[in-house]
């Protein structure tokens, strides 16, 4: 069996011969087995995999970025599917080495990319086209439903900033080239930390200066510094407008950012609230 690292995205979803045991590095992955009923074929996941809650009980193989390739040889997996970040390479290289058949699923931050990763996972598994067109289906309903409830009127912005993280003194925001920033362009809203390429730290002054109209944060980051209250009390949000009419917006970080099953609805839900907030009626 052959490693496809460097492979074509095509080949990278070539259907596998053999997926009676199957151990996945991310959470998106996960969640698109189960959606797929493909679930006892797992045999271990990786720490992002915490969704659904029967995947946390799985032998783990690490995290996503830093796997244990004795920890994933010892499954004895006929098949090993990763985020396009897994690794390190040193893992992929030994894992090569010893014959089994690794993908690394091709990623997109919008919402074609989305039902790309779920079409490449179906064919990998040899799923029934029409069972995975039926799924599909349910996600083109959703993602329509997405186009006409973006945020933004269509005279003003809505200025949104997406941060990782706010435990560590500046906070951690989404720029351009990454799922929260793919996040935001979803539900059309405008990041105002697009100029940034990747995550990045941001000092008080340029968070004060990006003013945003609403700040998002995944659960585990306001979790880490006292929820909602912790981030109304932070010294580098005080001041701007988010912080002043009470928008901030907590998601499940996975479902936001894993660009996996549940981002599309996640996006459409936020959407919705941020127009029942008054940027927009509610569509229908």
């Amino acid at each position: 069996m052959l490693l496809f690292a460097c492979s074509s995205h095509a080949e990278q979803c070539d259907p596998v011969t053999d997926v009676n045991r199957i151990a996945v590095a991310g959470g998106s992955i996960t969640e698109i087995i189960y959606l797929l009923g493909y679930e006892d074929r797992l045999v271990g996941v990786d720490s992002t995999s915490n969704y659904p809650v029967a995947a946390t009980h799985l032998p783990s193989v690490g995290y996503v970025r830093n796997l244990s390739v004795e920890g994933l040889l010892s499954l004895q997996p006929t098949l090993i599917l990763g985020e396009d970040d897994m690794g390190p390479p040193t893992v992929l290289e030994q894992l090569k080495h010893a014959g089994v058949d690794t993908r690394r699923i091709p990623e997109r931050h919008d919402a074609q990319g989305i039902l790309a990763k779920i079409e490449c996972v179906a064919s990998l598994l040899n799923v029934p086209q029409d069972e995975t067109e039926a799924r599909l289906q349910e996600f083109r309903t959703v993602a329509e439903k997405l186009k006409n409830a973006h945020v933004s009127h269509p005279s003003s912005e809505v200025n949104v900033a997406l941060l990782l993280s706010l435990d560590s003194g500046a906070p951690i925001a989404a720029g351009d080239n990454t799922s929260g920033g793919g996040f935001l362009r979803i539900v059309g809203a405008t990041n105002v930390f697009a100029e940034l390429d990747g995550w990045k730290p941001v000092s008080p002054e340029f968070m004060t200066a990006a003013n945003p109209d609403v700040i998002v944060i995944p659960t585990r980051g306001a979790n880490a510094i006292g929820g909602i209250e912790g981030a109304v009390s932070h010294p580098s949000l005080r001041a701007t407008q988010a912080i002043l009419n009470d928008r901030i917006v907590v998601l499940d970080g996975m479902a936001m950012l894993g660009f996996g099953p549940r981002t599309l609805q996640t996006a459409l839900d936020f959407a919705i609230q941020m127009r029942r907030d008054g940027f927009l009626e509610s569509p229908e």
